[in-house]
């Protein structure tokens, strides 16, 4: 029998979560799914591809009684909430877990976290806090993920969690990636959890080198070109050809499955019309995203390779973990901070090299992080060296001299969003 507590919480917290996300993106609420059509979907995925994914609810609740039988309407975010995991699988009972720690404590020590992972002059810094939320977040789990033999982590998480860097979450020996695959979704109400095999869908990049205000990107000439020439089909326009003209009538031309974007953009605190991705010609603002009628042939993925995004605010949480269903498409990658030149082109090249082979998107990323965290992507005599080849470097790169990508500030910052599959 179905505990019902457990179904009845995870439809709460779902719904929760999906309330958030349509109020700040000015989407439509869906019908909120529970147990049953999350079990059912599972199964699918695996079906489909092998893999077996799970869905972990990290949320925080009351810490009494008195405050968890009131309304959910009424419930305030207190700082003395308990972290409470619900894990999700195809096959067995769901499993609900309450940790004896704050949301307090879980936001300093997520904080302390993110702050350190993007200070690569710091060097380890970041192991101590990422191997404390990997004791909260993953180990309360990992005999019921190791019986059920899971593979894939698909994180459903609550307010101030949104921009954790999942990837880093660290064991004391190895990184959440070397064992799983993970994704973020930011809720299954609001997901389109169908699988598409991408394999044969076709690339239109886009994007610029050179802008009027902000730091030039001298790598993505050789990104575009490497990705649509040489890992994938398909069609890159650079600079002046980069246009919202240019972007819409090359989709409407052609139902390209996937739209690869290497330019700047921000999620930011306050509405959506404060974040947006940068263009040639004007500033594409989250809010306007929908416009371009990317739910209609559904794109299978995005692909923002150099945005950023305001960590902590919760604002630009929404934005980033909502931005899939923002843009209408099934998947986004995008990466939680702004990566360096040479770290974005060798993930990048990695990624649609692994995406020919993996099961999964996400286990293509998961493929791509592991040979950065290994070394096996390098910069070395000028060239980006990889198991499959070398990329050579636009001349202002080579300044930098040898480098190795192996710090997660080069790789963690990389999150796929959305359907994961």
């Amino acid at each position: 029998m179905l505990n019902v507590d457990v179904d009845k919480e995870i439809s709460k917290i779902d719904a929760r979560f999906t309330n958030q996300f349509a109020q700040y993106l000015g989407t439509g609420t869906p019908p909120i799914k529970g147990i049953k059509e999350a079990s059912e979907m599972l199964v699918n995925i695996e079906t489909a591809t092998g893999v077996k994914p799970a869905l972990i609810y990290v949320s925080f609740v009351p810490k009494t009684l008195k405050r968890s039988i009131l309304p959910e309407q009424k419930l305030t975010p207190q700082a003395d909430d308990v972290l409470e995991l619900v894990l999700v699988t195809g096959k067995g009972e769901p499993i609900r877990k309450v940790i004896n720690v704050t949301r307090s404590q879980v936001l300093a020590v997520n904080k302390q976290f993110t702050n350190n992972i993007t200070q690569p002059s710091l060097s380890n810094n970041y192991l101590t806090p990422a191997q404390q939320l990997y004791n909260w977040l993953i180990t309360p789990l990992k005999s019921n993920l190791q019986a059920r033999q899971i593979n894939n982590l698909v994180f459903i998480m609550d307010a101030g969690l949104r921009t954790m860097p999942i990837a880093a979450l660290y064991d004391g020996q190895q990184y959440l990636i070397e064992n799983y695959s993970v994704g973020l979704m930011p809720s299954l109400s609001l997901t389109d959890t169908t699988y598409v095999d991408i394999k044969t869908a076709e690339v239109l990049g886009m994007g610029a080198s050179q802008f009027m205000n902000q730091d030039p990107l001298p790598s993505v000439p050789s990104e575009l070109t490497t990705i649509t020439q040489k890992l994938w089909p398909g069609k890159a326009f650079l600079n002046e050809a980069f246009t919202l003209t240019n972007l819409k009538g090359q989709r409407q031309q052609k139902a390209f499955g996937i739209v690869h974007l290497a330019t700047h953009g921000e999620f930011n605190s306050g509405a959506p019309n404060n974040s947006y991705i940068q263009l040639w010609d004007t500033q594409l603002k989250m809010d306007q995203i929908r416009q371009l009628g990317w739910n209609n042939p559904p794109v299978e993925l995005v692909v923002l390779s150099a945005c950023r995004t305001a960590l902590g605010n919760e604002d630009a949480e929404l934005g980033f973990a909502g931005f899939a269903v923002q843009a209408g498409t099934k998947s986004a990658l995008a990466s939680l901070w702004y990566v360096s030149d040479e770290g974005t082109l060798g993930l990048m090249t990695q990624f649609y090299e692994k995406l020919k082979q993996a099961p999964i998107k996400a286990e293509a990323l998961r493929r791509s992080q592991v040979a950065m965290l290994k070394g096996q992507v390098r910069l070395e005599m000028g060239r980006l060296r990889t198991a499959r080849g070398d990329v050579p470097l636009p001349p202002v790169l080579l300044e930098l001299g040898d480098q190795k990508l192996t710090h997660p500030y080069f790789w963690a910052a990389f999150t796929m969003i959305g359907n994961p599959w």
